[in-house]
């Protein structure tokens, strides 16, 4: 049976738009092969990566998101190195997106490169995809002067999920760069280790808010005693968020111990903390944080009486 619209989506026919003089022309086939979906359309795609006007091969670049598999990788790749910004910012977006683990063979090869934005790229692509290949390359960007592949770096080894990168995490955390330590600060949440409790009970004490946020945040996976009593402690930081952090992983660990100290911070000015309060409270389900609940049950913020409310029916149940 003819299907009137058959010839629409013949991938041969929209390419023929990549060689128009138009530079509009090329765009919109670009645009119209990866509206196709067709992996029949990445070779074309590919060709577009290397068009002579910056446009395209933007459009190409991002175009290929809608892809995966190595061909779609190295073209990404082979983007890396364009001459416009824009171009190496598209690449680097669509690497990102990309799920088949083979598409890590096209990265793999790059991933010692020596462009910091290039290498920055490469080492977020392939994170997700978690090839063991790409951990002894990327302990060895720990080492580079550039923040985003340091903080890429620590991604990468985090995702792998192995108790052989605890040294090299562990290290990260003592990073001159906060991002560097916060990031580290949250992969260590795969170990059970001792050695990685430890290192997260001292992301508590680190100068920067943002990293002992992570570390409060993180410490919710060890469980232990000694986390308990980090975090309770953690419930003074100067900050909210901290804080909050710490809020939310004593209710995670059940802390019953904790909930007249969480009570008060119902008190606090601040609308997230005293929903997560609330939230917590009912958790715990500790009957003498009755009146820090009750106080709030008619709260000007809607989640927050949502969560008063919902935390007063489990001190009921």
């Amino acid at each position: 049976m003819n299907d009137l619209f058959e010839d629409f989506d013949d991938i041969s026919e929209l390419a023929e738009g990549l060689d128009d003089p138009s530079v509009g022309t090329r765009i919109m086939a670009v645009i119209e092969l990866a509206d196709n979906a067709d992996p029949a359309a990445i070779p074309y795609l590919s060709k577009a990566i290397t068009d002579e006007d910056a446009g395209v091969r933007k459009q190409a670049a991002l175009a290929l998101t809608n892809f995966d598999g190595p061909e779609t990788a190295a073209a990404l790749v082979s983007a890396l190195k364009d001459s416009d910004s824009a171009v190496i910012e598209a690449a680097t977006v669509s690497l990102k997106e990309l799920k088949d683990p083979a598409s890590g063979d096209a990265i793999l090869p790059h991933l010692r490169d020596e462009d910091d934005i290039a290498l920055t790229a490469c080492l977020s692509g392939i994170k997700e995809l978690r090839r063991t290949e790409a951990m002894g390359p990327a302990i060895e960007a720990l080492q580079r002067a550039s923040v985003d592949v340091r903080v890429q770096a620590v991604g990468v080894i985090g995702w792998l999920q192995d108790e052989g990168s605890l040294p090299a995490l562990r290290s990260a955390t003592k990073d001159q760069d906060v991002l560097v330590r916060r990031t580290a600060l949250a992969a260590l949440g795969f170990s059970k280790s001792e050695h990685a409790e430890a290192t997260l009970i001292e992301g508590l004490s680190d100068p920067e808010w943002l990293a002992r946020e992570a570390a409060a945040e993180t410490l919710a996976k060890s469980g232990s005693a000694e986390s308990i009593s980090n975090l309770r402690a953690a419930l003074q930081d100067d900050f909210w968020q901290v804080r909050l952090k710490a809020v939310r992983s004593l209710g995670k660990l059940g802390a019953t111990e904790a909930a007249m100290e969480i009570g008060p911070m119902m008190d606090l000015p601040i609308p997230n903390l005293r929903k997560e309060c609330a939230a917590v409270l009912g958790e715990l389900a500790v009957q003498e944080t009755l009146p820090f609940l009750q106080k709030y049950e008619d709260d000007a913020d809607p989640d927050v009486r949502k969560n008063v409310r919902w935390a007063l029916g489990k001190l009921a149940a």
